[in-house]
């Protein structure tokens, strides 16, 4: 009896260690035939999420998609292009930015596309070629002494060449614009986004050179100049933006002027702009980081300009990582998700396992505001596999602080919105200890929403010690977007004030208010 009764504890031994296997991507119980260490649902999300869908361009030439196109029954297109293009509803919805219930509804001829923005997004998304569609829009009556706001702010257009005259007119609209132009871009700029990352995939840049009869630019200088953004962009790190907005300014002028005063050869005028394009997407990041939300486009759109002309993929790249950033915190989540796969897969054969994992984190943070579960952690579970595999000689200078703390304090944020708090508190836990120390802003970003999330869990011990934590950065950094997340902490705290744990945060917090 006694040999059976030991078989039979070591049989329920197995079974319980089976059953406490999880899947490491969603945490789900894995079946005790499943060998893999994911769940079979992530396992096909993890392919999912590296596919970015395209239209196959013989379907433009198909007589009845271009009829459909013609009398803009965008219902009718939709269905025609999708089964042309063997595509899914999900491809679809990725591409125009519509979700996939509107999508049936308008192939069904239960709902239509009205709306001129909607449906500018739509034709650029999929890549219908200019000609298949007129978007005769009735004038609307105006006063005479305003003209109605145009597409795009002038030279910023998307669709005009990619120049090094165009990139100089988008500096000066993100620099130095008229009201006007600002004005113009930043009521373009939902729609422009679109429209910006296609042509920045698609497009062919003219050489940049200059044979003026300026002074030669010297290769000294540059150097000077790409440190002095490298040292911009240290210090934004270390305290947070604070003044830097203006300082990016003054260098992106400076930068400007060389372009138009100096003279360069290919090569030489090819660094200048990847140094503009640097610059530009920093300042844009800078003005942002300092609360202002609508401005940082202006820049990012002229880096990715510069970052053609540059000819360094991976300058574009960053600058769509940032525009990522803004879509996923200004309720566009989707806007992320486009701009950081497209990203992907334009840097994926470059052989930069850290550009491709940051970017991955973007995706995943869109897919997680979206309550995109599955695809989500997907991406970061592909991100944390490349992070792991190291910086390569190919990933550029500018992306130093992609680490593992970085990939779990982004995985925490996505657990935060997917309503996971558990996980988040264990996810931030991790960031901690990986994060780099000099990184104050992005320790005090992770920090807060792990106050959030302890909270949220139940914990408000720990929350309000994490809380006291985020606090002590909060008296040495500079960043409006770090406050309005100390902000929304505190504001967490306010419905359980009677607690003295919470007691103790909120009152010092209103004397770090009081005495600023």
């Amino acid at each position: 009896m006694g040999r059976w009764a030991a078989r039979a504890a070591q049989g329920e031994a197995r079974v319980l260690q089976q059953a406490q296997r999880r899947c490491d991507r969603c945490g789900c119980s894995l079946s005790q035939y499943n060998t893999d260490t994911l769940c079979a649902a992530c396992a096909r999300s993890r392919t999912w999420v590296r596919h970015t869908p395209t239209v196959p361009g013989t379907v433009w030439f198909d007589p009845d998609v271009r009829s459909a196109l013609a009398v803009w029954d965008f219902g009718r297109a939709s269905r025609l292009i999708r089964l042309r293009g063997g595509l899914r509803q999900e491809d679809m919805a990725q591409l125009t930015g519509l979700s996939q219930a509107f999508l049936s509804m308008m192939e069904s001829g239960r709902r239509r596309l009205t709306n001129i923005d909607k449906i500018i997004e739509f034709l650029t998304g999929l890549g219908v070629p200019a000609d298949l569609v007129s978007l005769p829009i009735a004038p609307t009556p105006v006063p005479a002494v305003e003209e109605p706001p145009a597409q795009f702010a002038g030279d910023t257009d998307p669709t005009l060449p990619w120049t090094g005259a165009r990139m100089v007119a988008a500096l000066d609209t993100a620099v130095g614009g008229s009201a006007m132009d600002r004005r113009r871009f930043l009521t373009a700029s939902g729609v422009a986004l679109t429209a910006f990352v296609n042509a920045w995939d698609t497009t062919e840049a003219e050489p940049l050179r200059r044979a003026a009869g300026g002074s030669r630019l010297t290769h000294e200088l540059l150097d000077g100049l790409q440190g002095a953004t490298d040292s911009l962009r240290t210090m934004d790190a270390s305290d947070g933006s604070g003044t830097l907005a203006s300082l990016g300014n003054r260098h992106l002028q400076f930068l400007k002027h060389l372009l138009e005063e100096t003279s360069y050869d290919e090569a030489t005028g090819r660094r200048l702009a990847a140094i503009i394009a640097d610059t530009a997407t920093q300042t844009g990041w800078f003005v942002f980081d300092s609360g202002d939300r609508d401005r940082p486009l202006s820049y990012l759109y002229a880096a990715l300009r510069a970052a053609k002309a540059s000819q360094d993929v991976r300058l574009g790249a960053g600058a769509l990582s940032y525009i990522a950033i803004h879509g996923y915190s200004t309720g566009a989540p989707h806007h992320a998700v486009t701009a950081a796969q497209r990203a992907q897969e334009k840097i994926k054969r470059l052989g930069t396992p850290a550009l491709e994992a940051m970017l991955l984190t973007r995706q995943a943070r869109g897919h997680a505001k979206l309550g995109e579960r599955q695809a989500a952690l997907a991406a970061l579970g592909r991100a944390a596999e490349l992070c792991a595999q190291g910086r390569s000689e190919h990933d550029p200078h500018w992306l130093y602080w992609i680490n593992e703390g970085e990939i779990h304090g982004q995985a925490g944020s996505c657990y935060l919105d997917l309503g996971d708090p558990g996980r988040a508190v264990a996810a931030f836990a991790k960031a901690r200890d990986a994060l780099n120390p000099a990184d104050h802003r992005t320790r005090g970003l992770f920090l807060s929403r792990a106050a959030t999330a302890h909270v949220e869990q139940g914990d408000l011990e720990a929350g309000c010690a994490t809380a006291h934590e985020v606090l002590d950065l909060a008296a040495k950094l500079q960043s409006a977007r770090f406050d309005n997340h100390v902000t929304s902490m505190i504001n967490q705290l306010q419905p359980v004030a009677h607690s003295p744990y919470a007691q103790d945060v909120l009152e010092r917090r209103i004397a770090m208010t009081a005495g600023s």
